[in-house]
């Protein structure tokens, strides 16, 4: 019988979560580009990190 092992990141989810209200309310971003904001912020912090 396999063993499954689940793992749970809800607190590095939450940290990101809330940099992005962070960012958002930093920067008095709309609805819709703190929406666009969703959807950027993690590949340029990936291409800056990598």
């Amino acid at each position: 019988m396999q063993k499954i092992k689940v793992e749970q990141h809800s607190f590095l989810g939450g940290i990101w979560f809330v940099g992005w209200l962070f960012t958002i309310g930093f920067l008095h971003l709309s609805f819709w580009k703190g929406v666009l904001a969703l959807v950027l912020w993690p590949y340029y912090l990936g291409v800056f990190f990598s």
